[in-house]
């Protein structure tokens, strides 16, 4: 390790960085604003400066950025120079020549980055009495504000959203003097990863327009460590509280995870918490058919008990987007062998053959750190934009991973100089090939795309494997292109250091997986060490396929055979899941449902007995992600009413119904230590964060900040009392601001805050290393690892090539990371990202139905018929359509499926616009 000296302290620092990352990772106070960790340097701000010495007989020294400076070994340096401080503090005055003084005022207000470094420099005074420069504002749609005039020109938002995230709607105006930031006209940021603009900025241009509809400073914020509920990347986060309202969603660092940054579901999707569906009180209906009635608790517990007490036969349904603890509570009610997945049997049986080529081997699961490093990428069937878009976000910094090996590096130019390392590639790129059925936003980045069905989509996987070994299976009557970009994308795997497959749900087809499968382990029998990315759709998707529960057909099955006389619903709507014979069939029959749930929707209105679930933001629980990696969330407040963790509403309907199994759980640890013991595969949950009972110097850590100025304001009218903090028996963490407020174990960071450090920035203080893991290590555990040695059998019968019909397409599901998850589409901005329903045709297709965009069609799947409104859809192969998933106003039949495509009829015209002389 290079050894470095700072004002007369010698230091040993981490190999390859500059002098800023390496005093920050030791750490120093130094101020700085265009560096960022993830991003890099250009040495656009001149805040960092420091006085550097030849050797012990140099006095006079010479300035230097610290950004742009590498800390080489016996780099002689001060940050405490009299002149280094003197320039520091002309920097940040000039800076702040034109800031306007609105501190009092702006949302950035007790985190921002340019006050801390304001105070940092000593810079408390202004001498500047000229006019100030001003701009207009831009409307930069539902989540973010502009505030142009505080802008410091540090660049960062732009390096962001252009180079780091691939935007381009977004850019650095100039003229003369003068740079501003933003669009080249109002309107909203296209980039799924716009929300990040508010915490790479260092001072307020950017912020959350959600939270400003409910502002409150940061500190009077409630924090707790969570974990994102809007896919399966499990990305960490740092829900905020005020007045029992969910006011916005933080980053939470986790280098193995989402490192720095969110996209904008998983950040603005958290107001389906304080949603007018919410379900606040148990409904109950007296008979099927009536109104449901609120009751209270007590009486809940009665009518469930009564329920089960009457019928017998009760058999329970899960939720991927539930917690591990609420699918086991309800597994140990009904039984083992009464408890269902809650998945369709296609999503059950893709995530059961994931997880068994994930376990077996050889090929492992990437972390997204892992993904980020990767120089070589194929993606089969797998829109990661719209289904798992951080991970779509590491596949943009892997796509540079070769070209800096062998441009930059061969440059001697340092990976963190980033506006050198992005001068010598120019537009260079890795290979990253990308097989999918319509075109994707990382489509950009391809070597090669390739559109096709499907099959042929699998068929091009199972190529490309034997191709890399002869053992594999190959596809039969392969066309000759498909089998030039099958040796092309088995070259530059083979070539790379690191390659990655990419798989999942997306396109609903086992082939593709196993043709994935096929690729990695065949790379792996030629001495690559390949890496295998499974996507799975929901939060807790991998969680409930280690249960290994049966999925809801043999539920409906059992419906239909009498074998259930009470069905018993835990957070899942089910008619996103079943068509409507096979939901009526569960829901509609003889049986009793009981459901519990936070939203109100199709599943919940017909329940007879609704029990009101608590959502991510108010309970604790362990969800494991797309990589396997088990992580715990925290609530960040306390259930208002009688809304109630589900599991602890099963353990008192088990109680109340006198059934066994249940145990009396008081607390969730007693809930994992039951889970561990049944379930071998998910018993590291014990050790997945601290107990209940850990204490630092004998104090909870405390979820409210230092300053946190109390709620008594809001109820002066009715009491000045402060109330009794409420009780957390669930976790180490305390509802107050009395308690520990230093540096917890990773998993229980409530926030990232240091003396002088109010910013997000201070989440320095807690790494290992700048960019490093958090100290002690970052939060999780992986629950699948592959067999040592595994020799895996290649899956043989490669599907037969898609051939398209005169007269039926086959309709693919179409994913939108605005509007295809259930819970975050509630949320206002969401909601008006989200596209209308709609039929996606190729244009071939278009022509030959004589469709133009918009034009009305019929589709037909089986005896179901939809009228939608075309969109032409370039990158579709023909005899393929597209049907976007999960909107709420669109009936989701199971796809992919054979339908029939026909122009609708136009409209009868209205009775005033009949033509003349009509009868």
């Amino acid at each position: 390790m290079p050894a470095i000296i700072v004002d007369g302290r010698p230091f040993e620092v981490p190999e390859g960085q500059n002098l800023l990352a390496a005093c920050l990772s030791l750490g120093l106070n130094l101020p700085y604003f265009c560096w960022h960790p993830a991003m890099g340097s250009v040495g656009a701000c001149r805040q960092c400066a420091v006085k550097q010495f030849h050797d012990e007989q140099d006095t006079k020294g010479r300035l230097v950025m610290a950004c742009m400076t590498p800390a080489s070994d016996g780099a002689r340096i001060s940050i405490e120079d009299p002149e280094a401080r003197a320039f520091r503090a002309g920097v940040i005055e000039w800076l702040m020549l034109s800031h306007p003084h609105d501190c009092p005022v702006c949302d950035e207000g007790s985190e921002c980055h340019l006050q801390d470094m304001t105070v940092m420099t000593g810079h408390d005074y202004r001498r500047f009495t000229g006019r100030k420069r001003t701009f207009r504002n831009q409307n930069l749609g539902p989540f973010i504000t502009h505030e142009m005039n505080r802008c410091i020109q540090c660049y960062r938002c732009v390096r962001f959203y252009r180079d780091y995230a691939g935007g381009r709607d977004f850019d650095a105006f100039g003229i003369r003097a003068l740079v501003y930031f933003g669009r080249h006209a109002d309107g909203t940021l296209e980039s799924e990863f716009s929300g990040n603009l508010v915490e790479v900025c260092p001072t307020g241009v950017f912020d959350d327009k959600t939270l400003a509809r409910h502002y409150t400073r940061k500190w009077d914020l409630q924090t707790a460590p969570s974990v994102c509920v809007h896919c399966g990347v499990g990305c960490n986060t740092l829900p905020g509280e005020r007045y029992d309202s969910l006011r916005r969603i933080r980053n939470r660092y986790n280098g193995q995870v989402n490192s720095y940054f969110l996209c904008d579901r998983g950040r603005y999707g958290y107001e389906f918490v304080n949603s007018e569906r919410r379900v606040r009180a148990p409904l109950l209906r007296s008979a099927r058919g009536a109104e449901a009635r609120p009751v209270s608790r007590e009486e809940a517990l009665k009518a469930a008990a009564a329920i089960l007490g009457e019928r017998g036969r009760a058999i329970g349904i899960g939720s991927p987007r539930a917690s591990l603890e609420a699918n086991f509570a309800l597994r140990a009610l009904v039984g083992p062998e009464r408890f269902y997945s809650g998945l369709s049997e296609e999503e059950a049986r893709l995530t059961a053959l994931g997880l068994d080529i994930l376990g077996r081997g050889p090929a492992r699961s990437p972390s997204l750190a892992d993904v980020r490093r990767c120089d070589a990428a194929l993606v089969l069937g797998e829109d990661v934009s719209n289904t798992a878009p951080i991970l779509a976000l590491a596949l943009r910094q892997s796509a540079r991973q070769q070209p800096i090996r062998e441009i930059a590096s061969k440059l001697r130019i340092p990976d963190w100089d980033d506006y050198a390392v992005r001068e010598a590639l120019q537009d260079a790129r890795g290979p990253l090939f990308i097989a999918t059925p319509d075109a994707t936003r990382l489509d950009d980045l391809a070597a090669q795309t390739y559109r096709a069905a499907p099959d042929d989509i699998a068929r091009l996987a199972f190529a490309a494997a034997a191709t890399l070994d002869p053992a594999a299976p190959p596809p039969p009557d392969l066309p000759g292109p498909l089998r030039e970009l099958a040796e092309r994308i088995a070259r530059a795997l083979a070539a790379a250091e690191r390659p990655l497959v990419v798989t999942g749900v997306g396109c609903a087809s086992e082939p593709i997986v196993r043709g994935a499968a096929n690729v990695a382990w065949a790379l792996r029998a030629v001495g690559r060490p390949a890496a295998l990315a499974f996507v799975a759709p929901e939060c807790n998707s991998l969680g409930l396929g280690l249960m290994g529960a049966p999925s809801l057909d043999f539920a409906v099955q059992a419906a239909r055979e009498g074998r259930a006389d009470t069905v018993i619903v835990l957070e899942n709507d089910l008619h996103r899941r079943l068509d409507a014979p096979a939901a009526d069939a569960l829901l509609g029959g003889a049986a009793r449902t009981i459901v519990l749930d936070h939203l109100g929707n199709p599943t919940t209105n017909g329940a007879d007995l609704l029990l009101p679930a608590a959502t991510f933001a108010e309970a604790d629980g362990d969800l494991v992600n797309s990589e396997g990696r088990l992580q715990r969330f925290y609530q960040a407040l306390t259930p208002g009413g009688d809304v109630r963790e589900s599991w602890r509403w099963l353990r008192d309907v088990a109680a109340a119904a006198d059934i066994g199994g249940v145990g009396g759980w008081q607390d969730l640890d007693e809930v994992v230590a039951a889970m561990a013991r049944e379930l071998p595969a998910l018993a590291a949950a014990v050790s997945v964060a601290p107990p209940a009972d850990f204490r630092i110097a004998g104090q909870k850590v405390a979820r409210q900040h230092g300053r946190w100025s109390g709620r008594t304001a809001i109820h002066a009218a009715v009491s000045v009392h402060e109330p009794r903090p409420p009780d957390d028996p669930d976790s180490p963490l305390a509802f107050t601001m009395e308690g520990y407020h230093g540096e917890p174990p990773a998993p229980l960071i409530p926030r990232f805050w240091a003396p002088g450090w109010n910013s997000i920035q201070a989440l320095n203080r807690f790494q290992e290393e700048v960019a490093g893991p958090l100290r002690g290590g970052d939060p999780g555990i992986r629950l699948i690892e592959p067999a040592v040695g595994a020799a895996p059998t290649y899956y043989a019968q490669p599907p037969a090539a898609f051939t398209p019909t005169a007269d039926e397409w086959l309709l693919t599901p179409a994913h939108h990371v605005f509007g295809s998850e259930e819970l975050s589409v509630l949320a206002p901005g969401v909601a008006e990202r989200a596209p209308a329903p709609y039929v996606g045709l190729a244009p071939a297709d278009a022509a030959r139905l004589g469709a133009g965009e918009d034009d009305g069609i019929d589709v037909t799947i089986g005896d179901r018929r939809l009228r939608l409104p075309a969109r032409i859809r370039p990158g579709l192969p023909p005899g393929v359509a597209a049907l976007p998933v999960g909107l709420a106003s669109l009936p989701m039949p199971s796809l992919p499926a054979r339908a029939r495509l026909a122009l609708a009829p136009p409209a009868a015209p209205a009775p005033s616009e009949a033509p003349e002389g009509a009868a």
